[in-house]
């Protein structure tokens, strides 16, 4: 058959060629493969035989020079055409130790009292915050500064709010903070007013007594605490058992105990010991305007070589019914007197 189509040279004369089969069977189209008579299907590929599986061709009849062909190959640790993304898009590097450093440098907090005057005091040192639904309404402007800052905050249910903060005693929310440091002792000193009670703690790590002494020294005007580990303040417990007074005291921090009372001493301050069987009865004592108070452990006391550094000594009197009052108790009488001495 031929075809004739008109170009921009003239005609142009194109011919099929057929076989003779084909010419035979009538006329079948070739460039549609219809019309005429069907082909033979023994000459026809089955669909069935020798089928591959399904998604993908037969590699092993691609010839090895074939652009299609593919080899599996494990990946080489050496590869170097592999593109570095530098963690962009790629598995970033998370070193370990500044994981543990971060770690370190935080702590959690909780109590709804101890975390509304964190949030009025300090809100910056938040890092993330947990809430169950029923106290939100309470926490409105620090979700609203928290979403405005772009801090990250959950509302949880009981279960997750015991997971994040570590105890059943949450009161329904909980703050990831930013731990304080210990002021120096000098930068207390450089500040300090005419009268100033500054609370010395020795070996006191109890999280509840230090709590409650916090407390004591926020509702009797006391500022400082003088201590060895300033984060022992900074604690979950001891925050929520000072109902917010943790934000009104400073840990001050020296070279050691014994250092940051001679400092204290050298500044003009009385040191004052305590003891539960010796020294000058509390009603009988005055008390200085600018004093440190040094209190120390419930089972032993103070230490010898503390005892030495002091230059008073008072006593709570009682009825002598139990060895001492706790420790958190009696800074509370002490502080009390102190304010109606100085106040």
């Amino acid at each position: 058959m031929n075809d004739e189509f008109k170009g921009k040279s003239g005609k142009v004369k194109v011919m099929y060629v057929r076989g003779d089969d084909e010419s035979k069977k009538g006329g079948q189209n070739p460039r549609t493969g219809k019309g005429g008579a069907r082909q033979d299907d023994s000459r026809r590929p089955s669909r069935h035989a020798e089928s591959k599986p399904r998604g993908g061709r037969d590699r092993d009849a691609l010839p090895s020079d074939s652009p299609w062909r593919t080899v599996s190959r494990a990946p080489s640790a050496t590869d170097e055409s592999k593109p570095d993304h530098g963690g962009i898009s790629g598995k970033s590097y998370i070193d370990p130790e500044q994981i543990r450093r971060q770690r370190m440098e935080e702590t959690r907090v909780y109590g709804e009292n101890a975390c509304q005057a964190l949030f009025q005091s300090r809100p910056d040192c938040i890092v993330r915050a947990w809430f169950i639904q029923e106290v939100t309404p309470r926490f409105r402007d620090a979700l609203k500064w928290m979403a405005a800052n772009r801090k990250a905050y959950h509302v949880v249910d009981e279960a997750e709010l015991i997971k994040a903060s570590g105890t059943e005693h949450h009161g329904g929310v909980c703050f990831l903070i930013k731990k304080r440091s210990g002021m120096p002792v000098s930068e207390w000193l450089a500040k300090a007013e005419t009268k100033d009670c500054v609370l010395a703690l020795e070996q006191i790590g109890n999280p509840h007594n230090l709590g409650g002494m916090m407390r004591s020294c926020a509702h009797f005007g006391v500022k400082g605490l003088l201590v060895d580990d300033a984060s022992l303040l900074e604690s979950g417990a001891a925050v929520r058992t000072a109902e917010g007074g943790a934000e009104h005291v400073q840990a001050i921090s020296g070279e050691s105990f014994a250092a940051g009372l001679n400092a204290f001493r050298k500044a003009g301050y009385t040191i004052v010991t305590t003891s539960s069987h010796k020294g000058t009865p509390l009603a009988q004592a005055e008390l200085p305007a600018k004093m440190v108070l040094v209190l120390g452990q419930e089972r032993d006391g103070l230490s010898d070589a503390t005892m030495e550094q002091g230059d008073m000594s008072v006593s709570i009197g009682g009825t002598g019914n139990v060895e001492s009052l706790n420790v958190s108790v009696a800074t509370g009488v002490l502080l009390a007197e102190w304010w109606r001495q100085n106040a």
